[in-house]
């Protein structure tokens, strides 16, 4: 006899190939439903139950796919233990298990049979399932892994032999039907042999007897469990009229509170982000916010950059105030509102949590968790958390975990973050109780730095998520703010964006947006942009605290810097050249300077017969305004690596650029050139008018190279030293190459436009004049330049693909590794950068 069977759950398991007896791994079965059938096709017995929830919810977005709500499987359903002796009779009855991706159920039901401590050898039953290698090439669907044909759905697979879908697709009755209809007629066909049937040849050919014709269903009646949830949905009572959005063009009640925001990514989120930084600062001022947040993914890297440009504009400002004060020229009024437009930086990240960053025999991205900076020491402790991301937690993406959150906890502020943060994911893939179990973990350990983040981007997943997360806002006094998760800055930039994400992803804006093959991922609309302070309140006027309480998370955020003095690691010098007097304070250096002073003179001696008085007077010059700008450590560390190469045999340079006119470098063996000699200038290397970071460049041979910086790490610490990042954006033509790929421009059409392109940016272009574009480009780019000035204006594929690539020309394409910068610092690196 066969068992045909197929379930339904509460979503998929972290790791598919994990034993059943990991239970915590494997979702809740919510359904279950089955067939018997004898060797000739004919049906013994069918049943189906739904399955009582014992401690658990059934999640939002298996609802979705089933119909079946924790409500349905409360009121209808039976008790696991009493399913699975049914289950257990019906499978003491055959020989062989049938279904569709069986491997999928069979774990299923073996981790709860392992709950129970029911014994499982019936999973040493023999199977044969519908979804294989065999099936797939009788379909021959496209898009399978390493160009085969793609295993087929059940759907696929019925509509193939029957030459028509079947309904209720994800009803286990259903399911078990259509399986077995396709199982009986796969038979038929002869896709399963007589000894994959465990038949006798007499059974065998009765098989082939009896079923003649294709295969008719057997007419079993399906409830409409999307329907049967539906009618015990119970109207929102008065407690819960908060979380139902009721929006109004009045927004007076707010008119004294501001809004601003506070989850948003920049370029540096590598693909993932339109926007620039200066543009984000800019839209801010302009839209009157007192502050504004970034969080880009998993890396600091826009940090400097963003605070360094709003404190700029702070300046301005400053300077702007203190003109019109002595000038006498403006109201006290005029004074405050003018103040009132400098801006708060708040640097964020948003972080990849997973459950453990050291674990990598499994993928888990974990869940999107956005973070704040109250002040440096929060700033220090996300750089902390993102480095660890990278060094120790990277796993197809930079990962943390919640241990190492709660050593790097202080001073920071953490929110639910959107729809893929940990607590709403829980709500839609997982149920309730996990998501509430979730958030007072992170209640307990941030108590009032822990806030409920609230979006609406008009998804009808936010609609549920936002109704829970209030829910639990009120029921555990948690305060709730207004955000948009933004990607760009205009609502126009939408389908800019997508092509950037169509780049990263190596898709086509042509590919629909969904989950699963054939499809690509994309955002469902337009709303992720840069909202005006009007936008959001009315946005949000149905529940004003969101709005409100975004002035108490501002009011945690301090200013500062991250602009610092220049940082040079301790050399260690002789005890025979070192002052008491360094220890009091730090900055006199005199026993680094007297140790350089030695090695110079000692080096005198080599490079030169006689040390004249012309000689000794521009050594003395030399090392009097190393001296006074406070740079002797410099010299030492970069002259101790240059001997150690040598030693090491590795090939050294003579010395290039402004270096070539130290003395000093040429008596301490890092350059090859005597400057006394060929007159160069010391004043072009270090200028006491101009006093800025001496600037060595050391060429060693390639081979030669990775000998010297591991020499370095070795000397000064692994954690001490750093090769520097490089940045690659999108220039005019690769921009348009790009696009057009992702628009499905022709490859000729394409590259024909891109050499259209001047050696001037898009954006510079298209922002001159016809004088400026005449004057300003040669004859032979001229013709092109202006040709494609006139496509820009078309309405083909050909201008959208300029317009597109207009907006994502300059974004962070890629970031790799300098081949020679090394960074060094005084102590661990990560509490610089």
């Amino acid at each position: 006899m066969y068992l045909i069977f197929d379930t339904e759950t509460t979503g998929l398991p972290k790791k598919f190939n994990a034993p059943v007896s990991e239970i915590d791994n494997w979702p809740r079965c919510v359904q279950i439903a089955w067939q018997l059938h004898d060797y000739d096709g004919s049906l013994i017995e069918h049943n189906d139950f739904l399955i009582k929830p014992d401690n658990y919810d059934i999640p939002y977005q298996s609802e979705k796919i089933h119909g079946i709500s924790t409500a349905l499987a409360s009121k209808r359903g039976k008790s696991i233990g009493i399913v699975l002796k049914s289950f257990k009779e019906a499978l003491s009855k055959t020989q062989i298990l049938v279904g569709q991706n069986l491997k999928f159920d069979l774990n299923i039901i073996g981790a709860e049979f392992h709950r129970l401590s029911f014994d499982n050898d019936w999973l040493k039953t023999p199977v044969l399932d519908t979804c294989t290698e065999k099936t797939a090439s009788l379909c021959k669907l496209p898009g399978g892994r390493g160009g085969k044909f793609k295993l087929p759905t059940l759907s696929e697979l019925h509509k193939f032999l029957f030459q028509k879908p079947f309904k209720e697709a994800h009803n286990a009755t259903a399911d078990v039907e259509a399986t077995a209809r396709c199982f009986f007629e796969l038979v038929r066909k002869q896709l399963f042999s007589q000894a994959d049937l465990l038949l006798d040849n007499e059974k065998y050919a009765e098989y082939f007897q009896k079923n003649k014709q294709p295969i008719e269903p057997v007419g079993i009646k399906h409830i409409n469990l999307f329907k049967a949830s539906k009618s015990l949905l119970k109207t929102k009572d008065s407690d819960n009229d908060l979380i139902i959005e009721k929006h109004t063009s009045n927004i007076d009640h707010l008119k004294n509170y501001s809004f601003s925001h506070l989850h948003n990514k920049t370029q540096f989120s590598v693909l993932q982000s339109t926007i620039h930084v200066k543009t984000l600062i800019e839209k801010a001022v302009e839209f009157e916010m007192p502050a504004v947040a970034f969080s880009d993914s998993g890396n600091m890297m826009g940090a400097f950059h963003f605070v360094e440009t709003a404190f700029k504009h702070n300046s301005d400002i400053d300077r702007e105030i203190e003109e019109l004060i002595k000038k006498n020229q403006s109201s006290e009024e005029a004074l405050i509102k003018l103040k009132n437009k400098k801006i708060l930086p708040i640097v964020g990240c948003e972080f990849q949590v997973c459950h453990d960053r050291n674990d990598k025999s499994y993928k888990d991205n974990g869940h999107q968790i956005p973070f704040l900076a109250k002040n440096k020491n929060g700033y220090q402790n996300l750089i902390k958390l993102s480095s660890i991301g990278f060094i120790e937690g990277f796993y197809y993406v930079p990962r943390i975990d919640k241990k190492i959150i709660l050593k790097y906890s202080n001073d920071l502020i953490v929110t639910t973050g959107g729809l893929f943060g940990e607590i709403p994911q829980l709500i839609l893939n997982e149920g309730e109780q996990k998501a509430e179990k979730a958030l007072l973990w992170w209640k307990k350990n941030f108590k009032d730095d822990f806030y409920i983040e609230i979006t609406r981007h008009g998804l009808e997943e936010e609609e549920k998520v936002n109704e829970v997360l209030l829910r639990f806002a009120k029921k555990y006094s948690i305060k709730y703010f207004a955000s948009n998760n933004t990607h760009y800055i205009n609502k126009d930039d939408a389908d800019a964006h997508d092509v950037l994400l169509c780049i990263k992803d190596g898709e086509r804006k042509s590919t629909p947006i969904g989950r699963g093959r054939g499809f690509r991922f994309g955002f469902e609309n337009t709303e992720y942009y840069f909202k005006s302070q009007k936008e959001m309140k009315l946005l949000f006027s149905d529940i004003p605290d969101a709005i409100i309480n975004i002035s108490e998370i501002i009011s945690k955020c301090s200013n500062y810097r991250l602009a610092s003095e220049v940082l040079l690691p301790e050399f260690k010098i002789p005890e025979e050249f070192k002052d008491p007097l360094d220890l009091e304070n730090h900055e006199l250096k005199i026993g680094e300077n007297n140790y350089l002073k030695h090695l110079t003179y000692e080096g005198a001696k080599l490079r030169y017969n006689e040390i004249t008085d012309e000689i000794k007077e521009r050594i003395d010059f030399e090392l009097e305004i190393v001296k006074k700008t406070g740079y002797p450590g410099y010299f030492l560390i970069v002259q101790d690596f240059c001997k150690a190469a040598r030693d090491m045999d590795v090939s050294v340079g003579p010395g290039r650029g402004s270096a070539a006119g130290s003395a000093i470098a040429y008596c301490i063996g890092i350059t090859n050139v005597d400057p006394i000699k060929y007159n160069l200038l010391f004043e072009r290397f270090l200028n006491p008018d101009r006093v800025s970071l001496p600037d060595i460049d050391i060429d060693f041979d390639d081979e030669g190279r990775g000998k010297v910086i591991q020499y370095v790490i070795e000397k000064y610490g692994s954690s001490q030293v750093a090769q520097i990042i490089t940045y690659g954006t999108m220039a005019a033509k690769s921009s348009i190459r790009d696009t057009g790929r992702v628009l499905d421009l022709p490859l000729p059409q394409t590259d024909r436009l891109a050499k259209l392109v001047p050696d001037v940016k898009l954006n510079k272009l298209f922002s001159w004049s016809k004088e400026d574009v005449k004057s300003n480009l040669s004859n032979d780019q001229l013709k092109n330049a202006e040709e494609l000035i006139l496509k820009l204006e078309e309405e083909g594929i050909e201008g959208e693909v300029i317009r597109q690539a207009k907006l994502v020309e300059g974004s962070l394409r890629n970031t790799g590794i300098h081949a020679c910068g090394v960074i060094i610092t005084p102590s661990d690196i990560r509490d610089f950068v």
